[in-house]
C-alpha cells in the first residue's frame, strides 16, 4: 500500500482569454489556426510544443511526465518538452504503469531508510481537459534546473563531510575554551580576587593609622692615645665596638626592654585600646608573649655593620607616644652600654690587681726565708765571716812565727834570761792556742749542714729568688698600669645621631603596596597548588 504524497502549493499565474483558446485535446497533433499553423509549418517542434501546452494539462501531469522523462534518461527542456519526447519514444507519461514505477522503484524502497524513493508519487491517469473547462490554461513555475542529468541526493561529498566534522571540532573545541575560561575566572575570583579585595577592603577602610617615629644612634669607644698593636689600628673603626652594637641591638629586641618599657611607659596599655583595628589591637589579658610579638611588630631595630650605625624605628597609635616610646629605648640603651664597658673594664683590673698581689706576696716570702737564714748564721754576711776568719788565722801565724823566733834567739845564747825565754815561751803558747781556736772555727764553718759554707750557698739562693720575686712584681706592677690605661680605653659612649621627633602624618599600613602584596602572595599561591594539582593529575593519570 502506498500513501499519496502531498504536493506542494505555487503561486498559479492565470494566462488571457486569447491564449487559453486552444483546440480539443483530442487533436493533440493538429496545429492552431491562423499565425500559429504557419508558426508550426516552419517550426514542427514548437508546433508540438503548443499543441501539447493547448491539452491543457495540469501541474501535477507535467510534474509527473518530468519526473518519467528523467527516469528513462531523457534531458527534457521543461515539462512539455518531457511530455513531447516521451511520446516520440511511444511511452504514455500518464500510463499507470509508468506512474506505478514512480512509486515504487525497480530497485525497491531506499536501502537507507527503509522509505519509498523521494521522487515516488501516486499513480493517476492522464488528465484531460474537462470538457466544461473555461479553456483557461495554467502555467506552473519551474522547479527544475534543465539539463541536469542526476537527481538530487540527501549524502554529503567525502570533502563536505570532513569539512562539516572539522567545523564541528572546531566549535567543540572552542566551546571547551569558553567552558574552561569560564572556570579559571571563577577559581581566580575565588581564591584571588575575592581575598585580595577583602585585604584592600581592610588596609583602605578598617586599619588604624600608625605612627613610627625613627631615630638613629652609634656607640663610640673613647680615645686611644697610647693604643698599640691591632688594637690601635681599630681603635678609630666601627669594627672596634661592633660587638657592643650587636649586644645593644639584641637587647632592645629582648623580652627585657619590652617588660621594662611596659613598666614605664604602659606599652601593653596602649596596644589594648578599643580605637584600635581588632587585628592590630592586644587583648586585654594578652600574655607577655602575645605583647612581645606586638613589641617585635611594632618595634624595628637595625645595625649597619659598613657605619657602625643602630637604626631604631617604634610604631605607635600616638605620634607623641611613638616618639617618647623611642626616647625611653635609646636611654635603655646608653645604660646597657655603661654596664657592659663597667663590666669589661672591672674585670681586666680585677684580673691584673690579683697578679699584682700575688707578685708582692711571693716576693714578701722571697724576703722572710732571706732573713731567717741570715738570722741562723747570726750573720748578715758569712763570707765576710769566713774572710775575717782566715785573715786572723793569718795574723796569729805570723805573729807565732815572729815568737818561734825570738825563743830561738834566746835559746841560742849560753846563759839565756829565763824570764825572756819563759816569756816568749808563753806568747808562743798562747799564740797557737789561738791558732787551733781559729782553725776550729774555720772548720767548723766549712763542714756540716749548718756550716757557714752552707748556709752561704742557701743565702745566695734565697737572694736571687728575692730577685725573680723582685722582676715579677715589678712586671705585674706595669702589667696593672697598662691594664689600667687599657681599662680607661674601654669606655664606650653612646651618641644620638638622629633624635626621635613626632610624626604629622601617618606611615602604616601601606594601602596600595600591602594590597598588591596580598594580590601577588593569593596568586602565588593559587599557582603553586594549581601546579601541584597539575602535576598529581598527571602522574595519576599516567
Amino acid at each position: 500500500m502506498t500513501t499519496r504524497p502531498k504536493a506542494s502549493k505555487f503561486r498559479i499565474r492565470r494566462t488571457s482569454a486569447s491564449q487559453a483558446d486552444a483546440p480539443n485535446p483530442a487533436g493533440t497533433g493538429e496545429a492552431a489556426d491562423g499565425d500559429g499553423g504557419d508558426a508550426a509549418a516552419e517550426n514542427p517542434v514548437d508546433a508540438e510544443l503548443e499543441a501539447i501546452r493547448a491539452e491543457g494539462l495540469t501541474g501535477r501531469q507535467l510534474r509527473m511526465a518530468l519526473r518519467v522523462a528523467e527516469k528513462h534518461g531523457l534531458e527534457p527542456a521543461d515539462e512539455h518538452d518531457a511530455v513531447r519526447l516521451l511520446r516520440q519514444k511511444n511511452i504514455d507519461p500518464f500510463k499507470r504503469s509508468n506512474m506505478l514505477e514512480l512509486v515504487v522503484p525497480r530497485g525497491g524502497a531506499d536501502p537507507q531508510t527503509g522509505a519509498p524513493d523521494a521522487f515516488e508519487t501516486m499513480a493517476g491517469q492522464p488528465g484531460r481537459k474537462p470538457e466544461g473547462d473555461s479553456g483557461d490554461h495554467v502555467h506552473l513555475p519551474q522547479k527544475f534546473e534543465p539539463r541536469r542529468t542526476e537527481l538530487p541526493s540527501t549524502e554529503l561529498s567525502p570533502a563536505a563531510r570532513r569539512e562539516k566534522e572539522i567545523t564541528g571540532i572546531q566549535r567543540d573545541i572552542v566551546r571547551r575554551r569558553r567552558r574552561r575560561l569560564a572556570l579559571l575566572l571563577a577559581r581566580l575570583s575565588f581564591f584571588v580576587f575575592l581575598p585580595a579585595l577583602v585585604a584592600g577592603w581592610y588596609f583602605y577602610r578598617v586599619a588604624t593609622p600608625m605612627y613610627a617615629s625613627n631615630s638613629g644612634f652609634l656607640i663610640l669607644q673613647a680615645d686611644n692615645a697610647g693604643g698599640s698593636g691591632l688594637g690601635g689600628l681599630l681603635s678609630g673603626t666601627q669594627f672596634a665596638t661592633s660587638q657592643d652594637s650587636i649586644a645593644v641591638q639584641s637587647y632592645l629586641e629582648s623580652r627585657d626592654a619590652m617588660l621594662r618599657l611596659d613598666r614605664d611607659m604602659g606599652f601593653k596599655a596602649h596596644f589594648e585600646q578599643d580605637r584600635i583595628d581588632p587585628i592590630q589591637r592586644l587583648d586585654t589579658d594578652a600574655s607577655n608573649e602575645d605583647a612581645y610579638r606586638i613589641y617585635r611588630k611594632n618595634v624595628k631595630i637595625g645595625y649597619d655593620p659598613t657605619e657602625g650605625v643602630i637604626r631604631m624605628e617604634v610604631i605607635a597609635a600616638d605620634p607623641e607616644l611613638a616618639a617618647e616610646f623611642s626616647r625611653r629605648l635609646i636611654t635603655y640603651a646608653e645604660e646597657r652600654v655603661n654596664n657592659l664597658s663597667q663590666q669589661k673594664r672591672g674585670d681586666q683590673m680585677r684580673d691584673a690587681m690579683e697578679g699584682f698581689e700575688q707578685a708582692q706576696v711571693a716576693r714578701r716570702d722571697a724576703q722572710e726565708a732571706l732573713v731567717e737564714l741570715q738570722q741562723q748564721g747570726a750573720v748578715l754576711d758569712p763570707e765576710g765571716v769566713i774572710a775575717s776568719l782566715r785573715s786572723q788565722i793569718n795574723n796569729v801565724e805570723l805573729q807565732l812565727q815572729e815568737k818561734q823566733l825570738q825563743l830561738a834567739a834566746l835559746l841560742d845564747n849560753a846563759r839565756p834570761n829565763q824570764a825572756k825565754v819563759d816569756g816568749a815561751r808563753g806568747d808562743v803558747g798562747r799564740l797557737e792556742n789561738l791558732l787551733n781556736d781559729l782553725n776550729m772555727r774555720m772548720t767548723d764553718a766549712s763542714a756540716g749542714e749548718n756550716s757557714l759554707a752552707q748556709l752561704s750557698v742557701r743565702i745566695q739562693m734565697a737572694q736571687a729568688d728575692l730577685a725573680a720575686r723582685d722582676m715579677m712584681l715589678q712586671s705585674a706592677l706595669q702589667q696593672l698600669e697598662q691594664t689600667r690605661m687599657e681599662a680607661n680605653r674601654q669606655v664606650r659612649y653612646l651618641t644620638t645621631s638622629v633624635e626621635p621627633v613626632a610624626a604629622d602624618a601617618a606611615s602604616y599600613p601601606r594601602k596600595f603596596e600591602n594590597t598588591l602584596l596580598a594580590f601577588l602572595v593569593f596568586a602565588g599561591i593559587y599557582l603553586l597548588l594549581s601546579l601541584t594539582a597539575s602535576i598529581l593529575r598527571e602522574q595519576v593519570s599516567s
